[in-house]
């Protein structure tokens, strides 16, 4: 091999190693980058580890008491405050390593038939108290007939409320579909199947917080919200129904991990800071309209009750 051609093949290996040192690609089964964080038995894999089954009853769950009432530890965000011994019925797995930007995403499979009080949540969280960042997906269950409703959530620098509800144009759990969270130095996307149905830009010239200083985690939980994740709170689980299953397969995670190389996180050439992922190019924003005008059943900026003044995020344009 002559001396250029040499010094060449180098420089180009040099940068393909460099780019698998910075960037982590597809996990291959659940166990090679996730772990069990809440009520393993209920946890079940399948086909080696590449698909995985998520199991709700009533045995399945985690006992409230002064030793483990602090549930963040086992990532699980509660939305009221818990009571003593109250037992809180569900089961869930996160990655055993963090990321700021790139791209997650899994295929889910939700509860079919009756799954009204049921959320199925697959979401990142920054695992910080005050100033937590979390961006979310919880799939809230129905009654049978009713189309299934996934809310979207953004924390940024520890403030939420920004949730956002879709009804869903298909059965989800009839086969699997593919959602995902593109995040990037300029926006959050969250996809289904491709389809964007959420944008949060980055507006931080305007004093708009925007996560982009903590990795986060990525985490799925199955379990009970039957005073809040139906209508409300009126549609309660109905046991009898019992048990519950969702099913995940095809983890994907492109992204910087944390702890990891320095660089990666400010390296413009990562794929997902590319201009082509600035921005919804236009067929996107062809389907993001069509989703918004016609699937959108909640969303906090028009919520004239909670926000008498517009969030000035509301403002931006995708």
């Amino acid at each position: 091999m002559g001396m250029g051609l040499r010094n060449g093949f180098l420089l180009i290996l040099s940068c393909v190693v460099t780019l698998s040192l910075s960037v982590l690609g597809r996990p291959a089964t659940f166990l090679e980058d996730f772990r069990i964080t809440w009520s393993d038995s209920h946890i079940r894999q399948i086909d080696g580890g590449r698909a995985i089954q998520l199991v709700l009853d009533q045995n399945s769950g985690l006992t409230l008491n002064a030793f483990n009432i602090n549930l963040k530890h086992e990532q699980l965000i509660i939305f009221f405050v818990p009571r003593n011994d109250m037992v809180v019925l569900g089961c869930g797995f996160a990655s055993k390593r963090q990321y700021l930007f790139g791209r997650v995403s899994m295929k889910i499979k939700l509860i079919p038939g009756d799954s009204a009080g049921t959320v199925t949540a697959f979401y990142m969280n920054s695992d910080t108290d005050a100033v937590r960042d979390e961006l979310d997906f919880e799939f809230l269950g129905n009654r049978t007939g009713q189309p299934y409703t996934v809310q979207t959530n953004i924390y940024a620098h520890g403030k939420g409320d920004r949730e956002q509800r879709v009804n869903l144009w298909f059965d989800p759990a009839a086969d699997f579909h593919t959602y995902s969270i593109m995040w990037n130095h300029h926006q959050i996307v969250f996809y289904i199947d491709e389809v964007p149905i959420r944008v949060y830009k980055n507006n931080e010239a305007r004093n708009i917080p925007y996560p982009k200083l903590q990795p986060m985690g990525v985490y799925s939980t199955l379990w009970e919200a039957d005073d809040w994740a139906t209508r409300g709170g009126l549609e309660k689980i109905d046991w009898t129904k019992a048990p519950f299953l969702a099913y995940y397969k095809d983890f994907d995670i492109e992204g910087c991990p944390v702890p990891g190389p320095v660089n990666c996180a400010t390296n413009s050439r990562n794929w997902w800071e590319g201009t082509a992922y600035q921005a919804l190019n236009a067929m996107e924003a062809k389907r993001y309209r069509w989703v918004r005008m016609n699937h959108v059943i909640y969303d906090y900026c028009t919520d004239k009750s909670r926000y008498p003044v517009t969030p000035p995020e509301c403002m931006s344009i995708i």
